[in-house]
């Protein structure tokens, strides 16, 4: 089972604020470099955005569309890697005193990834959580300093380096 958590020492709308942004989701996705929105929509269930992945000289792109979300305390998204498969992943956002735990759960869902699910396949994911959710936790942080009484948006150098293809 590929579940890992993190007390992020903001409230749990500032964590929120970040994932209803899709353009921050290269900020604290491992691997992604560059994230946009495919529609107005986001996080709404079906909205999609798109993301970049650079492997040194090659760009594959993928897609990510949401699945279930309960505002500001679930996000489930389903990731599309084109043929490597989809993933399922959930984001839990729980109250915690005056902080917000974080738990996440990934699983393959379809393609190899899904065929070959095992426990060598979840400690990869358990590695690239331990990265994720620190990096998630950055970007509230760096969100939430940059806009002293409101966590709802990005910093126009965030959104800069969030570049789209």
């Amino acid at each position: 089972m590929a579940i890992r958590h993190q007390v992020i020492e903001q409230p749990p709308d500032a964590v929120w604020a970040v994932l209803e942004d899709p353009e921050l989701y290269a900020h604290w996705v491992v691997g992604t470099s560059a994230s946009w929105p495919l529609d107005t929509r986001w996080p709404q269930v079906d909205a999609a955005l798109a993301y970049r992945v650079d492997l040194g000289p090659w760009t594959l792109e993928g897609r990510t569309v949401v699945r279930r979300v309960e505002p500001p305390r679930w996000l489930e998204l389903e990731v599309d890697s084109g043929r490597l498969g989809t993933a399922r992943i959930a984001i839990e956002v729980r109250p915690w005193g005056g902080q917000a735990l974080v738990l996440v759960d990934e699983h393959p869902l379809r393609g190899p990834g899904g065929a070959l699910h095992a426990a060598p396949l979840d400690l990869l994911i358990q590695l690239r959580h331990r990265s994720m959710l620190p990096r998630l936790a950055r970007t509230v942080e760096r969100v939430a300093a940059a806009a002293p009484g409101s966590t709802s948006r990005a910093t126009a150098g965030d959104r800069a380096t969030s570049g789209r293809a």
